[in-house]
């Protein structure tokens, strides 16, 4: 009876660490926190600006929406203010967290629009294109 609660136990512990070696770092190099907000974000949808070789986009900066940032995203072709219920995705407002593209983040910061980051939140791929020192500079307080 022992042996096989410590192996349940193993097994459980197992599947926890594993999680949270898939979560993976932030910017600061500490663990990756969860982005709280309205609506479930991360490309695996799980709460998580994580990243990884399935994410084509690198949706690792975990940001707070602003209108001006949300105006610009879709100038570029991206609307995150639409609802779009066959994807259930119900649209972002200003305030609303979301995880973004790097990329697109960076383009934003470059047209003077890029929205406030939320450090714990931001995987650390984030750093393979953006400078710590630029993600500080838009850190929430």
């Amino acid at each position: 009876m022992i042996r096989k609660l410590l192996s349940l136990f193993l097994i459980a512990l197992s599947s926890s660490v594993m999680a949270d070696m898939a979560r993976g770092f932030n910017v600061l190099e500490q663990e990756l926190a969860p982005l709280k907000g309205n609506q479930i974000t991360g490309f695996y949808r799980d709460g998580y600006c994580r990243t990884d070789e399935n994410d084509p986009g690198q949706h690792a900066v975990a940001a707070t929406m602003t209108q001006k940032f949300l105006d610009y995203t879709k100038s570029r072709g991206n609307d995150l203010q639409t609802p779009k219920p066959r994807s259930s995705f119900p649209g972002l407002k200003p305030g609303d967290k979301w995880c973004l593209c790097t990329a697109r983040w960076i383009e934003a910061e470059e047209a003077g629009v890029a929205p406030p980051v939320n450090l714990p939140a931001t995987h650390k791929a984030a750093l393979t294109l953006v400078p710590l020192k630029t993600l500080q500079k838009y850190q929430t307080k």
